[in-house]
C-alpha cells in the first residue's frame, strides 16, 4: 500500500463513521427494519450505496453544483421536513394502536418496493445528508494526499455501520417479542423524525 493510501483512507474512514453514527431518521428506520427482520440487505445496500454516490460526488467536486443552486437548499429543507412529519404521524399511529409484536411482524411483512422507496426517501430528501456527505466529506477530502483513497474510507465506514445496525438489531429480538417493546420503538421513532423535521423547519425560517 501507498503511503498516501495510509494517510487518506483512515482519515476517511473515522470521519464518515463520527458522522455517521448519530441517531437519525435513516439509522432509526434501518434499525427498525433490522429489528423486524425484513428486507435487511436491500435496506442496508441501499442505504450505503447512496452515502457512497453522495460522497464519491463531493469528492470528484460536484459539492460547488449544489452550492450554486440557491434553492436547492430550502426545497430540500421544506421537502424533508414534510415527509418526516408524515413518518413520524405513522410511527405515532402505529405505537397507539399497539398490539403488534415481532411474531407479527414476520408475517405480514412490507412489500420489498415500499420499504425501499422509504428508505430512498429518507436517505435523499434529508439536506443534512447533502451538506455532510457531498459538501463536508468533499471539502475535507482535498487536503489529503489522495482525495479518492478517503472518499473510499468514507464509503466504507458507511458500508460497515449499516451492515452492523441492520443485522445486529436482531439481538434485540427476544425484547420485542412484546407489544409493549414495538410502543415504545415506534414512539421513539416518531419523536427522532419530528425533532429532525423541527430543526429542519426551524432553520429554513431563521
Amino acid at each position: 500500500m501507498s503511503t498516501d493510501f495510509f494517510a487518506s483512507f483512515p482519515a476517511g474512514y473515522a470521519l464518515g463513521l463520527s458522522l455517521i453514527v448519530a441517531i437519525g431518521a435513516q439509522n432509526a428506520f434501518v434499525l427498525r427494519q433490522g429489528v423486524r427482520r425484513q428486507h435487511v440487505l436491500p435496506v442496508v445496500l441501499t442505504c450505503a450505496a447512496s452515502d457512497a454516490l453522495l460522497i464519491l460526488a463531493g469528492v470528484f467536486g460536484f459539492g460547488s453544483l449544489a452550492l450554486a443552486w440557491p434553492g436547492f437548499e430550502q426545497v430540500m429543507r421544506w421537502g424533508g421536513a414534510a415527509f418526516l412529519i408524515w413518518y413520524g404521524a405513522r410511527s405515532f399511529l402505529s405505537a397507539w394502536r399497539g398490539g403488534g409484536s415481532l411474531e407479527a411482524a414476520d408475517t405480514a411483512a412490507q412489500p420489498l418496493l415500499p420499504v425501499l422507496i422509504t428508505t430512498l426517501a429518507l436517505t435523499w430528501l434529508n439536506p443534512h445528508v447533502y451538506l455532510d456527505t457531498v459538501v463536508l466529506l468533499g471539502s475535507i477530502s482535498a487536503q489529503y494526499p489522495d482525495p479518492l483513497y478517503f472518499g473510499l474510507g468514507a464509503t466504507c465506514a458507511s458500508f460497515s455501520f449499516f451492515l452492523l445496525l441492520g443485522f445486529g438489531a436482531r439481538l434485540l429480538a427476544p425484547l420485542f417479542t412484546r407489544p409493549r417493546a414495538w410502543q415504545v420503538l415506534d414512539v421513539v421513532i416518531g419523536l427522532v423524525m419530528w425533532a429532525i423535521a423541527y430543526g429542519l423547519l426551524y432553520s429554513a425560517v431563521m
